[in-house]
């Protein structure tokens, strides 16, 4: 799979909330396809879709043991998804900076005016 079509299925598989919550199941170890139905209120073959979708999206893989098929979080795909949103920190930390000089600002022309406001905003 292509790079940017790797990290298109992943975000699709990402926007989903039941696959979001089955991946986190997935991170405290393996399990099977009826342990990770079991906290959902949908039919198996419905859980076996969203499976089909974190399988095809490379963020799980299903092994072989004996008549089971755990699942197993991949957790490389996720790296992927890090690694992408990385390039766009710069961007978060220089939002976040002029927040906090905007909020010191204010608590500044706060206290300087004597309403004692200052402190609230801490």
């Amino acid at each position: 799979m292509e790079d940017a079509e790797a990290l298109d299925a992943v975000f699709a598989a990402l926007a989903n909330p039941t696959r979001r919550a089955i991946l986190a199941r997935l991170s405290k170890g393996d399990a099977t396809v009826n342990a990770l139905a079991e906290p959902f209120d949908m039919s198996l073959p419905a859980i076996s879709k969203h499976l089909r979708v974190l399988e095809q999206a490379e963020l799980i893989t299903r092994g072989k043991e004996a008549q089971f098929r755990p699942c197993r979080l991949n957790a490389e795909r996720l790296k992927d998804v890090a690694l992408w949103t990385e390039q766009y920190r710069h961007i978060w930390d220089a939002r976040f900076d002029a927040m906090a000089r905007a909020i010191e600002d204010l608590r500044e022309t706060t206290d300087d005016q004597g309403t004692g406001m200052g402190e609230d905003l801490a």
